[in-house]
């Protein structure tokens, strides 16, 4: 049984394309669909096999597009365990104007999760809980779900010996900090509404930070500075890795694939300079390619290595 467990309680189809020229009032023509796995849990779990680690995705899925997800991520040979709903998955749209090269994104919203199905999706946790070092509960929540169920997923894998690792925002990420994880990977914007503001530079970023872990909300912060890096704070040191310049073609994915990358450093045992630096070469990697493909392996290597090499552990 693979030691990762990933959790996506709002997964998604994500159908992408191309165009010529988008304008308005006009028929579009687009170029043929390409259908992908998505959301957070499962684009982890996706990395995380491109970066040599096996985990086994837990989600719900139901309807024809949420049978079209399993066969998807069979097809890249992951390992899942999916909670059938009544309610079918979301597909979710994204189209690049070949012109301008800019990104439209539509995100439609989740499908409800009954309460049998909340409660089988933590039942089957419970189950693969055992056995595994990291958890990981990345992406949003589906109308339906309250917080609280983060809450009581964070409890069960902690009674059993697991870390968990916590990539969401707003109540989620507030209900899962109150019970305290391992690591979460907070971006700056939502660091400061957990601060209280509406931004922070980067000494009361730190400051933001150690406060939460000296309150026992997280042992590590990871916290995405998105084209500027990346912070890793713990009780005592912070290091800031900034991100390598690369040409950006696409940002989706690129925080599931900077999760991958701390996940994947800390099971293989790197030190903590070394897995922040993985982490910012996976989500540098990921922008470099279109639609939602993820990063390429070859990228990542040339990358962290960069990032080694030029930017040697600086803890304060």
């Amino acid at each position: 049984m693979p030691r990762i467990v990933t959790l996506t309680l709002n997964p998604t189809v994500d159908k992408s394309t191309t165009a010529d020229h988008i304008m308005p009032d006009q028929k579009i023509r687009c170029a043929a669909p390409k259908f992908e796995p998505g959301g957070g849990g499962i684009n982890v779990s996706r990395a995380l096999r491109r970066l040599g680690s096996e985990s086994v995705a837990v989600f719900p899925a139901g309807g024809p597009t949420g049978q079209r997800l399993q066969e998807l991520l069979s097809q890249e040979q992951l390992q899942f365990r999916a909670v059938p709903t009544q309610a079918d998955t979301r597909e979710n749209f994204i189209v690049v104007d070949s012109s301008s090269s800019q990104q439209y994104r539509f995100g439609m919203p989740g499908t409800e999760l009954r309460p049998e199905e909340q409660l089988l999706v933590l039942e089957q946790l419970k189950e693969l809980a055992t056995g595994a070092e990291f958890l990981v509960i990345s992406g949003s929540l589906p109308p339906g779900v309250e917080p609280q169920l983060l809450a009581r997923v964070v409890r069960a894998a902690k009674n059993r010996g697991v870390k968990v690792v916590a990539d969401t925002s707003g109540p989620a990420l507030q209900a899962v900090l109150q019970e305290g994880v391992y690591l979460a990977k907070p971006n700056v914007g939502e660091l400061s509404k957990l601060a209280g503001t509406d931004e922070l530079d980067n000494d009361a970023m730190t400051q933001a930070a150690r406060q939460l872990v000296q309150e026992g909300k997280a042992e590590i912060l990871a916290v995405s500075l998105g084209p500027q890096g990346a912070c890793l704070i713990t009780r005592d040191q912070v290091d800031h890795v900034p991100a390598p310049a690369v040409k950006r073609r696409s940002t989706v994915g690129a925080g599931d694939s900077m999760v991958a990358g701390l996940v994947h450093g800390l099971s293989t045992g790197l030190s903590l300079p070394e897995v922040i630096r993985l982490g910012v070469a996976c989500g540098s990697a990921a922008t470099m390619n279109p639609g939602t493909e993820l990063f390429r392996k070859p990228d990542v290597d040339r990358l962290y290595q960069w990032l080694r090499q030029t930017l040697p552990a600086k803890v304060a």
